[in-house]
């Protein structure tokens, strides 16, 4: 193995997870600066192996970073698959454990065991406290798309079925007007943490798709600090739920609330963005499952006599626009990348390894490892 500097790009084992954390665009630009990058040939990623190869990536065998020297760096996307087998690499990735997630302390167990080292993408943040690269725009962009074609669906009596990927926003955008009829005119939404960057992203959605702005409701903290559960919720199409869970807070929606409204129900579609399905915190408790691309709404047990409530609930939204997240994404995290050679003095990382440490102090007690 070379001495310069690396990462390994491992394949994604989730179904339907086409995004890249790396792309050939700065998987070059990371080569130009010295480092030497190993890609595993991945036909489910949207790159194309030999876009990967031309820009001087070395191509290996597709989930052979198991066998790779344990001082090169692992980097990917989405969770590892699950299992107890001990993990003694360092990895890069979203590995949804930190917030007392389901399974949360067997997933750090695993790096207990093999002494590995886990910088979770969603914790490398800046000196501001903002996260130095994230998918909220297009989770939001993509969640919204995927509420308005649950929409179109259920108009013509129907749960939606199988989600594609889009080669671009307007090929998707194009795509969600005809559904709708050639507009999304008429149809009324609620996006709750529409400042942040997931809310702006669904609030564009709607409005390239042609909803009037006055049937996008915009909340955020202000509108949300009486508390729920919001009858105004009940009253609009789509609700797009787009914020950060970091603590308890009143439910948006029950069950009962919407059993309650009866056939003066409006609301159809909830898309959960942010999709806190095993967080204790949930502020939408009227769903307890992922979906999936292939299944991407589960029903709300409202009653038979009233209209359908239909929930998505898909963890990784933006993989509909995988190449333009892609890029976006890999692009804003490039800087931290360069740096990570000098991971042990950078601040970034610095503080990414500490949360680590105590995540793993916690998840060692849960298990009994400590």
């Amino acid at each position: 193995m070379s001495s310069k500097p690396t990462f390994w790009l491992r394949c994604e084992k989730k179904e339907f997870e086409r995004r890249s954390a790396l792309t050939p665009t700065t998987a070059k630009k990371l080569i130009d600066a010295g480092f030497e990058i190993f890609v595993e040939k991945d036909e489910q990623r949207i790159f194309d192996d030999s876009e990967f190869e031309a820009v001087g990536c070395k191509l290996v065998e597709n989930n052979s970073w198991p066998s790779a020297p344990t001082d090169v760096p692992i980097i990917g996307l989405k969770e590892l698959p699950v299992s107890k087998e001990p993990l003694p690499h360092t990895h890069i990735q979203f590995a949804h454990c930190y917030k007392q997630q389901g399974g949360w302390s067997e997933v750090l167990a695993r790096f207990h065991h093999g002494k590995g080292t886990l910088y979770d993408l969603e914790f490398l943040n800046d000196a501001n406290g903002r996260r130095v690269a994230a998918f909220g725009f297009h989770a939001g962009f993509a969640g919204a798309a995927a509420g308005a074609l649950a929409l179109a669906a259920r108009k013509q009596g129907k749960p939606l079925g199988l989600l594609s990927p889009y080669a671009n926003e307007t090929a998707m955008v194009n795509a969600v007007k005809e559904s709708l009829g050639g507009s999304g005119k008429g149809v009324k939404a609620l996006v709750i943490g529409a400042l942040g960057r997931c809310g702006r992203g669904a609030v564009d959605f709607f409005r390239k798709i042609g909803l009037d702005e006055d049937d996008i409701l915009k909340w955020d903290l202000a509108e949300t600090a009486k508390g729920g559960p919001f009858p105004e919720i009940l009253d609009v199409d789509i609700f797009v739920n787009c914020i950060y869970l970091s603590s308890k807070i009143p439910h948006f929606v029950t069950r009962e609330t919407a059993i309650a409204a009866g056939q003066n129900r409006r609301l159809s579609v909830v898309v959960d963005v942010s999709c806190d399905t095993t967080n204790p915190y949930n502020p939408i408790p009227i769903y307890n499952i992922n979906t999936t691309f292939d299944k991407p709404t589960v029903a709300v047990d409202v009653g038979p006599e009233n209209p359908p409530l239909d929930v998505i609930s898909i963890d990784h939204l933006p993989t509909l626009l995988p190449r333009e997240a892609s890029e976006q994404f890999s692009s804003d995290l490039l800087p931290s990348l360069l740096t990570f050679p000098n991971r042990s003095s950078e601040r970034v990382w610095v503080e990414a390894e500490n949360l680590f440490k105590e995540k793993l102090g916690e998840a060692a007690k849960a298990e009994g490892l400590a």
